[in-house]
C-alpha cells in the first residue's frame, strides 16, 4: 500500500504562511506526506512515497537551496525516483514537481505561482485541473484555500480507489497555540468514509478557536447581550447573581471561566477590552448553549 494521493503543497507570503492539504484512499495520510516549516518551506511525498523525502527537503532549503534545487538532490541517486511524487514550495514563492514515469496513472503535477498540485491514481488530469482553479479562485485564509482545492478534485473524481483520509498543514512563524512554535493548523481525519466535509468541519472549528480575532468582530456588550450572557453562565452554573443586564466584575469572573471551559480565551479575555465580545465567539456559545 502506498500513498496514492492528491495534493497541494503552497505558500502565502501575505500570511508568511506553508501549507499541505492532501487527501487519499490511504489511512492517516496527513501523518505521512505533509511537511512544512515556517520561513522555510513545504513538501508532500507520495506515490511511493519517501518520508525522509520530509526533513531532508526541508533542511535543504533551510540552508538556501531552491524548490528546484531542493527536488534535484532529493531525486539524485534515489533508485526508486520513478516510483515517486513530490511537490516543494519555497520561501521565495518557488514551487517545483516531480512524477515518476513508473507511478500509477493518471498521475501527474500543474505548477502554478507559489504552488503545485499533484496526484496519482486519480480519476484524470481534470483532478489537478480542478484543484488549480478552486485553490486561485477561493478566498480566505490559506488553508480555506487550500480545502478548497481537496474539495474541487474530490468532487472532479480524486483518488480513483476511494475515500479514507485528509488533512492540512500549515505553519507560520509563532503560529502555533502559545505562540511558541510554528505549526498554525495541523487537522487530520485519519479514517472516514467522507474525510473531506469532516475536515471543512474541523477547519471551521479551527478558525473559532484559535484564530484571530478581528477588529470589526469585536462588539460592546449590551444590557441585553449581558443578560442573555447572565441566564446562560447561571444555567451552567458559572455565574450566581442576578440577570440584570448590568456588566459587572462578578459577570466578568464568571465569564472568564466560561471562556476558559470552553477553550475561547483566543476571543476573549478579562484584561483586555473585558467590555466587549467577539461576534465568533457569542455565535458559538448561542449554538453551544441554546436558550
Amino acid at each position: 500500500m502506498q500513498p496514492s494521493t492528491f495534493s497541494i503543497v503552497a505558500y502565502d507570503p501575505q500570511e508568511d504562511a506553508f501549507g499541505v492539504g492532501v487527501a487519499s484512499k490511504f489511512l492517516a495520510v496527513g501523518a505521512v506526506v505533509p511537511w512544512s516549516r515556517a520561513r522555510v518551506g513545504a513538501v508532500a511525498t507520495q506515490a511511493l512515497g519517501k518520508m525522509s523525502f520530509g526533513p531532508d527537503g526541508l533542511a535543504l532549503m533551510e540552508t538556501g537551496h531552491n524548490a528546484a534545487e531542493t527536488l534535484r538532490m532529493l531525486l539524485e541517486g534515489d533508485p526508486a525516483r520513478e516510483h515517486r511524487q513530490v511537490g516543494l514550495v519555497d520561501i521565495h514563492g518557488g514551487a517545483a514537481a516531480h512524477t515518476g514515469m513508473d507511478c500509477l496513472p493518471f498521475a501527474g503535477h500543474l505548477i502554478g505561482e507559489g504552488f503545485t498540485c499533484q496526484g496519482n491514481i486519480l480519476a484524470g488530469a481534470r483532478v489537478l485541473e480542478a484543484m488549480v482553479a478552486a485553490y486561485q479562485a477561493a478566498s480566505g485564509e490559506l488553508a480555506d484555500r487550500l480545502l478548497a482545492a481537496l474539495q474541487a478534485g474530490d468532487d472532479a473524481g480524486g483518488d480513483r480507489r476511494g475515500k479514507q483520509s485528509a488533512a492540512v498543514l500549515v505553519t507560520r512563524p509563532n503560529g502555533g497555540y502559545g505562540g511558541d512554535n510554528d505549526r498554525y493548523m495541523d487537522l487530520r481525519v485519519d479514517d472516514d468514509p467522507d474525510p473531506i466535509p469532516r475536515l471543512a468541519v474541523m477547519i471551521r472549528a479551527h478558525h473559532v478557536f484559535f484564530g484571530t480575532p478581528r477588529r470589526e468582530d469585536q462588539m460592546p456588550i449590551t444590557p441585553d447581550i449581558a443578560r442573555e450572557l447572565q441566564a446562560m453562565m447561571r444555567a451552567q452554573g458559572y455565574f450566581r447573581g442576578e440577570v440584570s443586564g448590568i456588566w459587572d466584575a462578578a459577570s466578568m469572573q464568571a465569564f472568564w471561566t466560561l471562556v476558559g471551559s470552553e477553550n475561547l480565551e483566543e476571543r476573549w479575555h478579562i484584561d483586555q477590552h473585558p467590555d466587549q465580545v467577539d461576534r465568533q465567539a457569542l455565535d458559538y456559545l448561542r449554538q453551544r448553549f441554546p436558550r
